[in-house]
């Protein structure tokens, strides 16, 4: 199965988007349903990224906060385009806590917006992984369950979802290689009726039905791969805490520097 079958990182309206940032950017790749390899049609395009905040506006203002995130939601020649991007400051606090979401940006290869600053966070991502991350898997896998029990008709969506978190949990305590594509994921660890379900979202609606008959027969290997990230997390050899922060401070202290 074609790992990526859309990539959106060179269409204009997502360059456009990158483009009419308000902040010089360190990086911009492609998250969501385009990066796990289950777009549908209609899927909207995620990106994420790490921007840089000028000196005058890294202290609290008097009325508010920073902006250490920005958040725009956009729709450019009919293609929803949502570009979430952090301060390096806090980009780079957030990955060296068990948050797998930042690490899977860093590492996705539908990049949009590439500089030296991706490249050496890409080769800090190995000092940022610990046991740890298996909390953050686990615990997206119960708010995807949440999400199917939620609806009747059951959506495909929290389906998928709930296979790639924890197929990606797993290669992680496994590797220390952060996989967050679902069909490369398949690759290494087949299991029945999930090619067929990607291969259904893809010519489909992102709100795609299934039957409860469906969910039903899923029920079992998603019991056993959960219980298999809980297992693998406790005979884990990844470390309990990362390494990667004096790293990550003297990549700060440069891209800071280079804004004066």
């Amino acid at each position: 199965m074609t790992p990526y079958l859309h990539d959106p990182s060179d269409l204009p309206a997502v360059r456009t988007a990158v483009e009419n940032h308000p902040y010089p950017l360190a990086f911009v790749t492609v998250s969501g349903a385009h990066l796990y390899g289950f777009p549908s049609a209609d899927s909207d395009v995620d990106l994420r990224g790490v921007h840089l905040l000028p000196p005058g506006e890294r202290v609290p203002r008097r009325r508010g906060k920073p902006r250490d995130t920005v958040d725009t939601t956009a729709v450019v020649d009919g293609l929803e385009i949502d570009l979430v991007t952090h301060d390096a400051a806090k980009f780079f606090a957030l990955m060296l806590r068990p948050n797998g979401y930042v690490l899977e940006q860093v590492c996705s290869p539908l990049t949009v917006l590439d500089t030296p600053a991706l490249a050496e966070l890409r080769a800090l991502v190995p000092g940022c992984v610990t046991r740890g991350h298996a909390r953050h898997y686990l615990g997206f896998a119960r708010t995807q369950r949440k999400l199917l029990a939620k609806h009747d008709p059951p959506r495909l969506k929290p389906l998928l979802y709930l296979y790639r978190v924890l197929l990606t949990g797993l290669r992680l305590m496994e590797t220390g290689e952060v996989e967050a594509n679902l069909p490369t994921l398949l690759d290494a660890r087949p299991l029945p009726g999930v090619a067929e379900l990607i291969e259904r979202k893809r010519p489909g609606a992102e709100q795609e039905l299934l039957s409860p008959a469906e969910v039903a027969e899923h029920a079992a290997t998603l019991a056993r791969l959960t219980a298999d990230l809980e297992r693998t997390r406790d005979r884990s050899t990844l470390p309990e805490e990362p390494s990667a922060g004096a790293g990550l401070d003297d990549l700060l202290n440069r891209l800071r520097e280079s804004q004066r």
